[in-house]
């Protein structure tokens, strides 16, 4: 059975209720006393409905709410039309919208006994849809809908009522365990730094006072590429300034200029010799080559130094005014768009790193989790040996920066390795710990969920290896657990608190 789809009908839940007095007439003056539930999955929406006993000519309501998967938010907008056929006659009632946010609220008259199915085709403007329920039953009379809902019994002992209204105002969602490898984790902690080639380091090119542009060398300021951050100038020095130097440069190269240029013109009247003429040009060229190096990094007041690329500056090594070298580090451009991750293990796993093929990453800042593909990441290495300053190997990760990790944070990894062994998961959302037990809500329907206690192996972050507790057919509160439970501790709960009917 495919448990994901699941669009089998639980026809139970039945709650048949007599009048104070027990007298048999009163029960079958009242057809609604006798309610049965339905619950059915498609691969688009949830439908759980309350209805009275379906009998042969009388009306019977449908209380019907309908969820959008996999948001599990309730249906606002289209119509659903209820179908029931039975020996192939069929009856159906169309409501253009819901009753209720969420809630269609049908009344349809059964027009002939048995077994039969019941299907519910929903219009929006997504398309069209079905939502089947494969059997239900029409009774002749209800005194065969009576002994047939007391032969149905719910269990409510530990267990919560959370109706679907609630339900819909929070985050909230249910699904199956899933079987999948689960091999072993390594949980431990990683320091997030920007990756090589992603950080550029700014230097001074020359000795000088830097000066920073004014409201531009700010840590974290965004810049672009080519964009000017500050100057380093030599101007007010006696010995190797800079500005002198350039001036000179300058000068040599316009004297080279001119001498070559009217060596040219004298050299086609033959009154310079090609001797002369060479000697001209290669003067030229070489003050050229002397002038446009410092024109190019320098002016006549120092060095103008520019962003190597487009980023933020991550940290500026010096003060504004302060005396610099030549090649000394004045600041940091990062792009912080892939991060590296440097972890360390015990050495006792040394055996299995060769296995590590993904990994879980838990942010502190915000306690949110990611894989390892979710930010296209992958191991980059693993040490092979310890040294005696650090007893820890490392396993070094690479990943794209979403948004959520800083440079220089730590953040909490778990390191997965391959395995063949099939076990039983569930997400880490699902589950309640207290004193040390762990508990899981299992779906009885989608109003009332039983708590139940799991015993609990591995975990990646994400996922909980489930040993004991719980089997492939329980459908389990994956988001919301906490909520129920904070609805259990109110104890004040109505099972059909804000249904319409």
């Amino acid at each position: 059975m495919n448990y994901k789809i699941f669009l089998g009908v639980l026809l139970a839940f039945a709650i048949a209720s007599c009048s104070p007095t027990g007298h048999e007439n009163e029960k079958h003056e009242d057809p609604e006393a006798v309610k049965f539930q339905y619950t059915s999955y498609s691969n688009n929406f949830e439908l759980f409905a309350e209805a009275d006993a379906f009998i042969v000519g009388v009306e019977a309501n449908v209380l019907s709410h309908f969820s959008v998967l996999p948001d599990f938010k309730a249906v606002e907008h289209g119509s659903i039309t209820i179908v029931l056929a039975i020996n192939g006659k069929e009856v159906r009632q169309k409501l253009d919208k819901p009753t209720r946010k969420g809630i269609y609220s049908f009344n349809i008259i059964p027009e002939t006994a048995g077994k039969g199915t019941m299907k519910f085709e929903i219009s929006n403007e997504q398309g069209n849809f079905v939502v089947d329920v494969p059997e239900f039953t029409v009774f002749s009379e209800l005194k065969a809908a009576e002994a047939a809902a007391s032969k149905i019994v719910v269990s409510e002992t530990n267990a919560t009522f959370f109706t679907k209204e609630q339900s819909w105002k929070v985050d909230f969602a249910t699904d199956f365990p899933t079987a999948e490898p689960f091999g072993q984790v390594i949980k431990t902690t990683a320091l997030v730094q920007s990756s090589q080639g992603s950080e550029l380091v700014v230097s001074a090119k020359t000795n000088g006072i830097v000066l920073f542009n004014s409201g531009v060398v700010i840590e974290g300021r965004e810049v672009t590429a080519g964009q000017s951050l500050f100057s380093v100038s030599g101007g007010n020095f006696a010995d190797n300034n800079i500005a002198v130097k350039y001036t000179e440069a300058k000068s040599n190269f316009e004297k080279a200029s001119a001498d070559y240029e009217r060596s040219k013109e004298l050299a086609k009247d033959k009154i310079v010799s090609e001797k002369d003429l060479l000697s001209a040009k290669n003067q030229y060229e070489n003050t050229k080559a002397v002038f446009d190096n410092l024109n190019k990094n320098f002016n006549a007041s120092g060095q103008t130094i520019a962003s190597p690329q487009a980023g933020f500056i991550k940290q500026v090594f010096v003060k504004n005014g302060a005396y610099v070298d030549a090649g000394q580090p004045i600041a940091v451009v990062s792009q912080n768009k892939s991060l590296v991750l440097n972890a360390e293990v015990p050495s006792k796993y040394v055996p299995v790193l060769a296995n590590i093929k993904t990994a879980n990453i838990r942010s502190i800042n915000d306690n949110r989790s990611f894989s390892l593909e979710q930010l296209n990441g992958k191991v980059l290495s693993y040490g092979k040996a310890a040294n005696s300053d650090n007893y820890l190997i490392p396993v070094v990760l690479q990943i794209e920066n979403n948004g959520s990790f800083v440079s220089g944070s730590f953040v909490e990894v778990y390191l997965k390795t391959f395995s063949d062994r099939i076990t039983l998961v569930v997400p880490t959302t699902s589950l309640l710990e207290e004193q040390g037990t762990y508990f899981v809500w299992v779906q009885v329907h989608p109003e009332l969920f039983e708590k139940r206690e799991v015993i609990i192996g591995g975990t990646d972050g994400l996922k909980a290896e489930i040993k004991q507790g719980i089997s492939p057919a329980d459908r389990i509160v994956t988001r919301g657990a906490m909520l129920i439970k904070l609805a259990q501790a109110t104890g004040t709960l109505d099972a059909h608190s804000g249904h319409v009917h």
